[in-house]
């Protein structure tokens, strides 16, 4: 039997250690491709690049056969060249983004560059996992999360998902033994509070720096969030279509 094709990208750019540890257990699974982006393009969610040109180049080839390229697009872009230039559009059985470097929870899922990729991914009805882990150091242990990484991609394989469906999973920073179990979660209603800190560059030039937190008044123990405060990994169904469908008899007084 052909073995699955799977596309993987994600938005910490084609060093990242997250990227490496995503490509050994897919490649468990099925034939690899890694298109990823040649630098950091987080929270880039699902910008896609139009000014300037595109660029993609090879950069390795292992000895069983896995290509990888390296672009100076965004994440979106990578499944973009991925599926349609480097495949030329020969079909994807799974799309894979990340593992990323920190967590991609409650309203993050709008921001992430991560999440962009696999939401372009079910765009075109190609199933499609973001895995993150709720570490931001370059040099994180991945183990955990490689466990639950080989556990889902395993049963989306052999199971399917829903159509224009994408998942966002998300693992806590914790041992392996800790971890409780997984929960289907829905996304917390948090939101950042944000924060612009004004420095001066050594021009003497002022710039600002992005700062907050994320604050979480949802204590729903169906979130996201609660799930990964009690060590159980997050997986979160997603989809492209943003329209609140139970808001639409709502507002039907707008059509009078």
């Amino acid at each position: 039997m052909q073995k699955p094709l799977i596309l993987i990208t994600n938005d910490d750019g084609y060093e990242a250690k997250g990227l490496r540890c995503l490509v050994e257990v897919a490649k468990e699974f099925g034939e690899v491709v890694v298109v990823a982006p040649d630098g950091p393009r987080s929270a880039t969610a699902h910008a896609i690049t139009m000014s300037v040109p595109l660029r993609l180049r090879p950069y390795h080839t292992d000895d069983d056969g896995t290509r990888y390229f390296r672009t100076n697009g965004t994440p979106c872009d990578c499944v973009k060249l991925g599926m349609k230039v480097v495949l030329k559009n020969r079909p994807v059985d799974l799309v894979l983004s990340g593992i990323n470097h920190g967590s991609n929870s409650s309203i993050s899922v709008m921001y992430s560059g991560t999440m962009g990729a696999a939401m372009e991914a079910s765009v075109e009805n190609v199933r499609a996992i973001g895995f993150s882990l709720l570490d931001y150091d370059p040099d994180a242990d991945f183990s955990t999360a490689m466990v639950y990484v080989r556990r889902v991609v395993a049963q989306v394989l052999a199971h399917g998902l829903p159509p224009y469906a994408a998942l966002n999973v998300n693992v806590p920073n914790v041992p392996l033994p800790q971890i409780k179990g997984i929960r289907i979660t829905r996304q917390a209603l948090g939101y950042w509070h944000e924060e612009l800190e004004e420095r001066t560059d050594p021009y003497g030039g002022t710039y600002y720096w992005l700062t907050g937190w994320l604050v979480n008044n949802d204590l729903g123990e169906d979130t996201c969030e609660w799930a990964l405060a009690h060590n159980y990994v997050s997986i979160q169904p997603v989809q492209h279509d943003l329209t609140a469908h139970k808001l639409i008899p709502l507002l039907k007084f707008l059509e009078e």
